[in-house]
């Protein structure tokens, strides 16, 4: 049998042997969805079930070449080439087969090479690991190279992080990238030689060569760097380990002088697995000798810039009194920051770039729809730029915009097989919960519906840290085409509206949350858009919690209940995390009290009276299918309905096509024989 060691050392040669297998010559391969002679409820699950087609997307150098990732057939991801110079066909030069992982991202380094990432989930030791491996290939899909460095058979732990790009053009230094390195201590015995360091350090690699020379060394506590324009290190993240081995809840970011090798200290931040509170760095102006960070103003999250200089003080950049500023936009090789962006009904872009301002909104008012305008790349001296613009109703097209000529041309639509299709208008809405406050949301009806007396579907977000935002959405659009009308509501304890918002988070202040999302169902029957014997309540991650959780609150409300890869018990929950370093920050996150035992809906099966469907994959790291598997038998002991549909191999994104198009036609199978005819 082989050691946890060794299968990640193993992990590096089943990725270098799958991934870059070459394609050229080999033809196009189709990835449209074929539906010919189908239900309408099959063509609708082909149709939203089916990954998007442009799942990663590069600008070369120069401009002339555009690289992006694309699913082939239901698991595998292919690498397209396209020359946009001599206007030829993309060119699929690599692909990906491994089932249980997928290609994230493809960036040019240089004009001929690219450099890949790709996220492998393991089973170790009992444990669920996510293992990431860098990899460079030539545009041709030859001279295949690991970047990241080879686990040594003496290695006395695993090395899942296969290393973030700083970097992709170094002054003066051609065909190299500044990369993260994770270092793992190794066995002494029988040699002199083994490494005893640990921790995260910088590299800098040759993408031809595969050569790499230490830029920092390792230090235990790091968890990231951030590197300036220029490709120097300027900034590194610190997260002290308490002495159980568990992530300490606090972050110390570090910065130094340009040209200096003196780390010096620029914030400390208090956190848990997903709020924080202090100055938090994330980006690096070397023109300017700043950082830019978030942090909370006036119970609403703003961005600042500080000095990086000696008792630098921060100044506040940019702050809304109904919104987080959440998002910085970044654009260029250098990721320069040219503005940033927070959502209020739409999302909106608040550019510090004039240029770049006028630009998005005469596109946003020239293109048809008026969709949402997003710069998402640029060539090396950005007078070409990639575009992204998309709206409730259009799953999105990518452009390249001229500067030079003024000329906009579409590239790559994102799902080219929904074309023609009518989709449903997502409008934002408010309705009042019990207590008289106004909660937002979103309403999406069937279209040419008239809106009255509907089947209907309450969809809470996951999160619970997260919030729904106007625009495209595969599942909402699903429900739409299958004549639902779905209702988002952000309910207290979303994130994006401020701290006392969000509270003390969905899980400790459970009946708050949940009970905004019941309400979202009463306001539906109350408005006549909702049928009250067809209304069901649909959730995924935490959104399949509130949706089990509803039926604490009103079991008589929802007719049906769909849970996947929910949590069902937060005690267990608890106990999961502790089997990784993250394990206290979650523990503090849930908190302890009589919350934990009310606010699981595993221990209070006896009060459902809806059926149940439960939809999990036995790879999701985020939500452990025992969880489901909890629930399951908790209600069959009850006496309750229940129905599971467990996938083999999928990860909480249930992201392969045929495990989605399963999904959505047992789900709506499941709605139409419990709701009332």
């Amino acid at each position: 049998m082989l050691s946890a060691v060794a299968i990640a050392d193993k992990l590096g040669d089943i990725m270098i042997r799958n991934i870059f297998l070459a394609l050229a010559g080999s033809g196009a391969v189709c990835s449209l969805p074929l539906y010919a002679q189908t239900t309408d409820l099959e063509e609708a699950a082909i149709v939203f079930g089916s990954r998007e087609e442009i799942a990663d997307i590069s600008l070369s150098p120069s401009g002339n070449k555009l690289a992006y990732v694309s699913p082939v057939g239901n698991s595998t991801e292919a690498i397209y080439v396209v020359n946009l110079v001599a206007s030829a066909e993309p060119v699929p030069i690599t692909k990906y087969e491994e089932k249980t992982g997928q290609i994230t991202s493809c960036d040019w380094a240089t004009e001929e090479r690219l450099v890949c990432t790709v996220f492998v989930t393991a089973k170790s030791g009992g444990m669920l690991l996510g293992f990431t491996r860098v990899l460079a290939v030539g545009d041709d899909g030859k001279e295949a190279k690991m970047l990241t460095e080879r686990t040594s058979f003496r290695a006395l732990g695993l090395k899942q992080d296969g290393g973030d790009v700083l970097s992709l053009d170094l002054d003066g230094d051609t065909n190299k990238i500044l990369m993260t390195s994770q270092w793992v201590k190794e066995s002494t015995i029988g040699t002199r030689l083994a490494n005893d360091r640990e921790g995260l350090g910088v590299d800098k690699i040759d993408v031809v060569t595969g050569r790499r020379t230490k830029v920092e060394n390792p230090d235990a506590d790091a968890i990231g760097y951030v590197a300036d324009g220029s490709g120097e290190v300027r900034l590194k993240i610190r997260q002290p380990d308490t002495s159980s081995g568990y992530a300490a809840d606090r972050l110390l970011f570090y910065f130094r002088l340009q040209g200096s090798n003196r780390w010096e200290l620029l914030s400390r931040v208090n956190t848990d697995s997903q709020t924080y509170d202090g100055l938090y760095p994330v980006a690096i102006d070397s023109t300017q000798n700043i950082a830019y960070a978030f942090a909370q103003k006036d119970g609403h999250e703003a961005l600042y810039t500080i000095p990086l200089e000696e008792n630098g003080e921060p100044s506040l950049m940019m702050a809304r009194e109904d919104a987080d500023i959440d998002r910085l936009i970044r654009i260029g090789r250098d990721r320069r920051v040219v503005g940033a962006s927070y959502a209020t009904e739409k999302r909106e872009i608040a550019y510090l770039d004039p240029e770049l301002k006028a630009l998005s909104q005469q596109l946003h008012q020239a293109l048809p729809g008026q969709p949402l305008v997003n710069i998402i790349g640029a060539s090396a001296d950005e007078s070409k730029l990639m575009i992204v613009a998309a709206s409730d109703t259009d799953p999105g097209m990518t452009y390249l915009y001229d500067k030079a000529t003024h000329q906009l041309e579409p590239l790559l639509p994102l799902r080219r097989f929904m074309d023609g299709r009518e989709m449903g208008k997502m409008t934002p809405v408010s309705f009042p919960a019990g207590d008289g406050t106004m909660i937002p949301g979103y309403l999406t009806l069937p279209p040419n519906s008239d809106g009255k007396d509907l089947p209907a579907i309450v969809l809470p977000h996951g999160g619970p840290s997260a919030r729904d935002e106007w625009g495209f959405d595969w599942l909402v659009q699903f429900f739409t085409a299958r004549g639902y009308a779905v209702l988002q509501p952000n309910y207290r304890g979303s994130s994006g509206y401020g701290s006392e918002w969000f509270g003390k988070n969905g899980f400790q202040a459970w009946e708050t949350a949940i009970g905004d999302v019941n309400d979202a169902g009463r306001w539906l029957v109350k408005e006549g858009i909702a049928n009250r014997e067809k209304l069901a309540v649909v959730g995924w991650s935490y959104g399949g919690y509130a949706a089990l959780q509803s039926q604490v609150l009103d079991p008589e409300l929802y007719k049906a209940v769909v849970a996947i890869a929910p949590v069902t018990d937060l005690e267990q929950l608890r106990s999961e995390s502790m089997r990784y370093v993250s394990g206290k920050l979650v523990d503090a996150f849930i908190g302890s009290g009589d919350h934990v035992r009310t606010g699981s809906p595993a221990r209070n099966a006896e009060k459902f009276q809806s059926p149940v469907l439960l939809v999990h994959g036995d790879l999701d790291q985020n939500v452990d299918i025992a969880q489901s598997r909890v629930m399951k038998n908790k209600l069959e002991n009850a006496g309750k309905r229940v129905e599971f549909l467990e996938f083999e191999n999928v990860t909480h994104s249930l992201g392969e096509t045929e495990v989605r198009i399963a999904m959505l036609k047992k789900v709506d199978d499941f709605l139409a024989s419990n709701l009332a005819q």
